[in-house]
Order: structure tokens, then C-alpha cells, then sequence
């Protein structure tokens, strides 16, 4: 009864580490987009108004614009970083 609860740990740890992985990977491009890029506009769809539109149309609604601040692409890039860093020093586990 232990031996597949220890099975089930060890095929855990080996997942976790590809899931810390992935997350640090996406943060780290997550920030290197953000250096890039001044600010993100999201254009935003409204219903329309009943009786002016035909049925399943809709109305363009006020764009949003986000703007990171200048601190946010380096602090996420370094926590991706760091992330992806603790996933690689992760044990392996060896069957």
C-alpha cells in the first residue's frame, strides 16, 4: 500500500518541475514583450441596444489602453528567471 503512494509522489515531483518550468519560460517572454511594446490597446465590444442593430451584432466600445509601468518588464523577466531557475535545480527523479 506505500509503494503507490510513493509512485504517485515521485511522478508528481517530475510534473511539478515541467509545470515551473513553463511558468518561468512564459513570465520571462511575458516581460520581454512588455519591453517591447509602450502599451497594449484592448478594443472592447459592447451589446448593442435593443431595436438598433440587427440580432448578434454588436456595437465597438471604448478601446482600453493598458501601459505597463517602466519597472514591470526587468521584475518580471527576473522572476521568470528565478523561476525557471528553481525548476532546473529541481532533483530529477531517476527510475
Amino acid at each position: 500500500m506505500l509503494v503507490p503512494a510513493i509512485v504517485i509522489l515521485l511522478g508528481t515531483r517530475q510534473m511539478s518541475r515541467a509545470f515551473f518550468l513553463a511558468i518561468g519560460l512564459f513570465v520571462v517572454f511575458l516581460g520581454v514583450q512588455t519591453l517591447g511594446v509602450q502599451r497594449f490597446v484592448l478594443k472592447t465590444r459592447d451589446p448593442a441596444p435593443p431595436g438598433n442593430v440587427a440580432i448578434g451584432e454588436s456595437q465597438p466600445g471604448p478601446n482600453k489602453v493598458l501601459e505597463p509601468p517602466p519597472w514591470a518588464p526587468w521584475s518580471l523577466m527576473a522572476t521568470g528567471a528565478i523561476v525557471s531557475l528553481y525548476a532546473v535545480t529541481l532533483p530529477t527523479v531517476r527510475k
